[in-house]
């Protein structure tokens, strides 16, 4: 089974026919989850993943699972999967690389006759960015226990939307509960997101592990007033103190240099008129971290910054932590199947740990998990200059075919 390999030209071909659903003016792709262009994008891999010969079915989050049977039914599946959904702005490769190189996967072994031990499954984890809905990740997080189904169904977008009826919208609110399925072993194939691999001129990642990443809702609340008659020294002006906080923000997490992270990628401001000192701001802070006692010490810091700015401009601040996501330790058996696949295949490859977070995070609390990367040119993602070239992509699918066969028998 070790001569096996994936077509890379078909795969290749995939990726760029989903790339033109939710097209954008820059090359990426916007496919916010549970929207026209996500619906468009499931409808194209359910239909391809039928034509490949695999039964499909759907959960109440809308979690697709694709399933090419192998001879003992009375064996879990090995499930590969990631994500369709994508960033308003986003790339062609974040998320569907590790959906489509699933299908092709299937689509090799069927092109080979292989019949394998256990079943194979292919997953697409339903709103994995968290960009139209929050938190993220959070239907994979339903199948891994993090999370209520009500909850998550009850979740609203900016404009007030809520999962549930953008789901049923769709036609993708399925009848299955979402869980409590056996996985034999699952693996992820992701672009890196990150510079390393490019900077060292590696083809394959074995990821270990996942950093921490913990989102907090944040609203600074001070006084709407005249931007001509109120003096300076008598304003409470939200936005000001919202605009140090993200210095705070930042300050802090370069403290904790290489690995510690903050951002605030969100902010409302109100009323929003030119001549109105804002009298409240609503903005999203984003920290990570590998180790948890730091992310805990960079949450304290923040927080402390926070009251300490507020006080000063005479204004108040509430900062609520609305997702939280430890730092995730593989399975050992799972990334030495990754790292094997790699060395057979002759692949240089390094060990590496996220710095994003991912549907394997919650997967991982149900079933053996890990994870594959290949390179991204600059380490550029949720960009709509992401990209891939097309033997990282054929390499990275390889070893993903090998490690599944591995586990499937």
């Amino acid at each position: 089974m070790r001569n096996h390999r994936v077509n890379g030209e078909r795969l290749w071909a995939s990726l760029m026919a989903m790339a033109k659903i939710g097209a954008l003016p820059k090359g990426g792709c916007g496919r916010l989850a549970l929207s026209d262009e996500d619906k468009a994008g499931r409808d194209l891999f359910v239909r391809w993943c039928r034509e490949a010969g695999c039964s499909v079915r759907v959960d109440v989050l809308g979690n697709i699972f694709a399933r090419r049977e192998g001879r003992d039914p009375s064996l879990p599946p090995v499930m590969t999967g990631s994500h369709l959904d994508t960033q308003p702005h986003g790339g062609k490769f974040d998320g569907v690389l590790g959906v489509l190189a699933g299908l092709e996967v299937v689509r090799c072994l069927n092109d080979a006759g292989v019949e394998t031990e256990a079943a194979i499954e292919v997953a697409a984890w339903t709103n994995e960015e968290g960009a139209r809905f929050a938190p993220a990740m959070c239907a994979s997080g339903v199948f891994g226990g993090a999370f209520d189904a009500a909850y998550v169904l009850a979740q609203k977008d900016l404009a007030g939307k809520t999962f549930g009826a953008e789901l049923a919208r769709i036609g993708y609110a399925g009848a299955e509960p979402c869980g409590g399925r056996p996985i034999g072993t699952f693996f992820e194939l992701h672009i890196e997101q990150g510079p390393i691999l490019e900077a060292e001129n590696l083809p394959i990642g074995v990821v270990t592990g996942v950093q921490g990443v913990r989102w907090y809702d944040v609203t600074v609340s001070g006084q709407d007033a005249h931007a001509g008659p109120t003096p300076m020294e008598m304003r409470r002006d939200a936005l000001l103190a919202a605009a140090k906080m993200v210095s705070a923000v930042n300050r802090e997490a370069r403290a904790r240099a290489p690995h510690g992270r903050g951002t605030v990628g969100q902010m409302l401001i109100i009323p929003n008129s030119r001549n109105t000192v804002p009298g409240e701001i609503k903005f999203t802070v984003d920290l990570r971290h590998p180790e948890k006692a730091q992310l805990d010490a960079l949450e304290d810091d923040v927080r402390r910054a926070f009251g300490e700015i507020a006080g000063k401009g005479c204004v108040s601040v509430e900062m609520a932590r609305i997702w939280d996501s430890p730092p995730v330790s593989f399975d050992g058996v799972a990334i030495e199947a990754v790292r094997a696949s790699a060395s057979a295949l002759g692949y240089a490859h390094r060990d590496i740990v996220s710095g994003a977070g991912h549907d394997s995070v919650y997967i991982s609390r149900v079933a053996p998990t890990a994870m594959i990367f290949i390179p991204c040119k600059g380490g550029l993602s949720h960009n709509e200059e992401e990209t891939a070239e097309p033997a990282h992509v054929e390499q990275g699918a390889n070893v993903l075919l090998q490690a599944m066969l591995a586990r499937a028998g």
